[in-house]
């Protein structure tokens, strides 16, 4: 579908969701067969600018809800530097010490929502996040203790599991032509938090003290209520505004799905063993309405000939509609295969690489250029977080145009690999050159910034196609894989 500006806000074309009362209607010969017909009820635009729309409602409080929580989750780190450290007596190493436990508690978040996602649903997964994450963000005003301190952050880190579910709920509303543009913009915006919270918490700890005359040991305490509130009210939104999928309840949709499956199971196996005179007491019509009997009846008198070369189509029309269960074995079979763990190794390079990169630039700016103090240090290094608003998505954009012209997953694969092997060229020249001049450090970081971010929009452009019943677990296995990353960092 080519895009237009007015796509933005008008209400997106969707895919029709009721197969059986299309195959109803063809076989009282009210419409004709078309396979395209049998997809799923998911938007083919996004309606990024239009909340009032089910779909822009969807899109603007996934990629807003990890945007908050990323935000809180990075909260601690900018007053953590000076502020926090001297007022409860910090050493680098409890510093340090806080910072590996809120990954941790990360870690283990995103290895188990991925499976949440898949058996309650992305909606009720993302808001339970969210809401369990504002009561330790709430308190983090009463620490008074290092032991506190890492404690507090521990359950902080909550809040870094939202990425799972922000993607699987988009990945549920969003047509796989368009789900690449749509999983990439929201994680692109949702990540800028983490660099927006950088000018956002120092600004509101300024406030505090100049404006309303606090001392700076309750001042930095009571900065922590507005990610609370952000982060409450948006839970809440989540909940009364927006379905768990395009049709319904999480529960309701699996088994309607189902049944849809069962059904076209039903018109195969009674085409494959109907009477050739087309006698209708030679299928088993048990359940079945009167549409359901007629058109096995013309498949079994040759109507049905072309439609039967169209099975594959619907089983994997559905299969992006259908999500299993998490078991064991579903999620065995679906981690170890080729594609996921050649995605894991790809996605651990390229997010990997941020993490790593973001955690030292301050202290490298700091380093090379001492005339921009801690301030403009922190600064320079929080756009590098905040050009994932742009460039990730456009990794996801590019991504979903090669596939819309290619026809061909290849294609999201070969993009990934080109990204990559970019971004190891930069990194490459960055430590060759080791600039010293400002203008040379930001465009190298710049260029580095883009195929290192868009690497990571065009891995989860993929990700919905590589397991769809598993799409959950799939994706927090990928994801989950970054986190590795940064016990080394610190």
């Amino acid at each position: 579908m080519t895009f237009t500006i007015a796509s933005l806000w008008q209400a997106p074309v969707v895919n029709l969701v009721n197969r059986t009362h299309i195959l109803h209607k063809w076989a009282l010969n009210e419409t004709p067969f078309n396979a395209s017909n049998n997809a799923t009820e998911k938007a083919k635009s996004i309606p990024a600018l239009n909340p009032l729309n089910i779909y822009g409602r969807v899109f603007l409080l996934s990629w807003w809800g990890f945007f908050v929580a990323f935000g809180s989750w990075y909260a601690f780190p900018p007053l953590l530097i000076e502020t926090i450290k001297r007022d409860l007596n910090l050493t680098q190493t409890e510093v340090a010490n806080s910072n590996i436990l809120s990954l941790t508690a990360t870690l283990l978040v995103r290895l188990t929502a991925g499976s949440a996602c898949d058996r309650f649903g992305a909606r009720a997964t993302f808001a339970e996040i969210l809401l369990v994450g504002a009561i330790p963000t709430a308190l983090a005003g009463t620490v008074t203790t290092p032991q506190g301190l890492i404690v507090f952050r521990f359950f902080v880190g909550i809040l870094g599991g939202s990425f799972i579910p922000c993607q699987v709920w988009t990945t549920g509303f969003f047509d796989k032509s368009v789900v690449g543009t749509a999983n990439s913009l929201a994680a692109g915006f949702g990540n800028a938090g983490s660099g927006v919270t950088y000018f956002i918490m120092p600004a509101i700890f300024s406030s505090l003290v100049d404006k309303q005359g606090l001392t700076e040991h309750v001042a930095w305490r009571v900065a922590f209520v507005v990610p609370f509130i952000l982060i409450t009210a948006t839970a809440v939104a989540m909940i009364l505004t927006c379905p768990d999928t395009p049709t319904g309840n999480w529960s309701a949709r699996s088994r309607d799905v189902q049944r849809h499956l069962d059904m076209r199971d039903t018109f195969f196996s009674t085409a494959a063993t109907g009477d050739k005179k087309g006698n209708a007491s030679s299928i088993d019509s048990s359940g079945l309405a009167n549409g359901t009997i007629r058109l096995n009846l013309h498949t079994s008198q040759g109507r049905y000939t072309d439609t039967q070369t169209q099975e594959d189509d619907l089983l994997t029309a559905a299969s992006w509609e259908l999500v299993e269960k998490p078991t064991v074995q579903s999620s065995v079979k679906a981690l170890g295969t080729l594609s996921t763990l050649t995605l894991v190794v790809v996605y651990f390079c390229s997010f990997g690489t941020e993490l790593c990169v973001s955690s030292i630039l301050g202290t490298y700016y700091a380093k090379k250029f001492p005339d921009l103090g801690q301030s403009g240090s922190g600064k320079w290094a929080a756009l590098f977080g905040c050009l994932n608003a742009v460039f990730r998505p456009a990794g996801g954009i590019v991504s979903d145009v090669m596939y819309r012209n290619t026809k061909s997953l290849w294609a999201r694969k070969m993009l990934i690999h080109f990204f990559g092997m970019i971004m190891g060229v930069f990194l490459l020249l960055i430590g060759l050159f080791n600039p010293r001049s400002m203008p040379m450090m930001v465009g190298l970081m710049t260029g580095l910034a883009f195929f290192e971010e868009a690497g990571n929009g065009a891995c989860f452009a993929l990700v919905p196609h590589v397991r769809p019943t598993s799409n959950g677990r799939v994706c927090n296995f990928a994801q989950s894989s970054r986190s590795l990353t940064r016990p080394q960092v610190w």
